[in-house]
């Protein structure tokens, strides 16, 4: 009998990410894939992207509706609700044997504690990692806690979730599961991707993507934006801010910025082509999104890091630093300019889903059943 395993996803950038990880248990014969879309894949807002993901030859399963219209902190925490209770249906029907969840997001929170009350086993994703910028971080090491299996992208990673008290032998370093695309996708040229994109050819290019700092500050978007108006000879191309508290805000002031700037475009979404050969064709990727910090230095390019969002990750000498004032960030542009290398690979070598596969398909059996390891 095949084992149902069931992966659920509700961003763009996350399911670029867990893109060949789907591919590799729905090629297998012994692993059934179900697949669960939530969150923004389902907005019209962030563009109805979970057409794509259809487009790409899956099967959806369940659909849970769960984002609200408004991204305050209660429209969010009611947005939790009303996914838990998603969730909770959708598992019943579907009766997987495991559920992979990756990362970070309020959405996986919603289905991690549904899944725990229901004695799903869950095996994590990207566990053991520091953002102190966002709640995420919390949401994260609470995930680790509801896990039993942890696959994590560094070596002090998996020291971190064996430290919130997981078992060693249940916890493996397999890398980022984001590297896998780089090797994989086919990037497309600069002139495909400037036709494709409507920029204009003559300029450089800046990739742009900016979140809401859930733990601190919600306005650093107007520092930003104040640094790139030194730019008016570039291609500013701006992807939309997630759906935590105050992205609806960020994208309002994106908005204004690129009505009254000709060379400034905004995007719904890149999808995973587009958005990694915007990377490696960019002269720069700024914003505090944590594909800067992990996937974009294997792709050559300089990343400005903006504020605290990523404050606490691991990150590669590729990544400059920013504070949230316009000076700051200017000067951080301007070095990564003038960057020369090296550029460091800290988070494996791309080959991550097979061997997540292979973990758990040699799993004798699956269980929430799990002690706390003491050091």
């Amino acid at each position: 009998m095949r084992r149902k395993i069931c992966i659920v996803t509700g961003t763009r950038a996350e399911y670029g990410l867990l893109y060949w990880l789907m591919k590799e248990i729905q090629q297998d014969d012994g692993l059934e894939l179900q697949l669960v879309v939530t969150g923004m894949h389902l907005s019209s807002e962030f563009g109805m992207t979970y057409k794509q993901i259809e487009q790409d030859g899956f099967v959806i399963d369940e659909k849970v509706e769960m984002l609200l219209s408004s991204d305050t902190a209660v429209g969010v925490a009611k947005s939790i609700g009303l996914g838990t209770v998603g969730f909770a249906s959708a598992f019943n029907r579907l009766k997987p044997d495991l559920l992979i969840i990756l990362g970070d997001r309020f959405e996986m929170m919603a289905a991690a504690q549904a899944a725990l009350v229901m004695q799903l086993p869950i095996a994590h994703l990207h566990g053991g990692e520091l953002s102190f910028g966002a709640y995420d971080d919390s949401i994260r090491h609470s995930i680790t806690k509801m896990a039993t299996w942890h696959f994590v992208s560094t070596e002090s990673h998996r020291k971190r979730v064996i430290q919130l008290g997981e078992h060693p032998e249940r916890v493996w370093n397999v890398g980022a599961i984001g590297i896998e695309n780089i090797l994989k996708i086919p990037l497309l040229s600069k002139e495909e991707l400037y036709a494709e994109l409507k920029l204009e050819d003559r300029l450089p290019l800046f990739l742009i993507t900016f979140h809401p700092e859930t733990n601190g500050v919600t306005k650093g978007i107007y520092p930003l934006l104040t640094a790139l108006n030194n730019y008016s000879e570039t291609n500013l191309v701006f992807t939309k801010a997630n759906a935590d508290n105050g992205g609806r805000a960020i994208n309002e002031a994106i908005e204004q910025f690129v009505l009254r700037n000709d060379n400034a475009f905004l995007f719904e979404s890149l999808g995973q082509l587009r958005y990694l050969s915007a990377v490696k064709h960019a002269n720069a990727v700024i914003g505090n999104s944590s594909s800067g910090l992990i996937e974009v230095p294997y792709l050559q390019t300089p990343t400005v890091n903006c504020g605290n969002r990523q404050m606490g990750r691991e990150c590669p000498s590729s990544v400059i630093n920013a504070a949230l004032d316009g000076k700051s960030i200017y000067q951080a542009i301007e070095t990564a300019l003038n960057f020369q290398g090296p550029y460091e690979h800290i988070f494996g070598d791309g080959k991550v889903s097979s061997a997540i596969v292979r973990k758990i398909k040699n799993m004798p059996s699956y269980s929430i059943q799990k002690e706390f390891y003491d050091l």
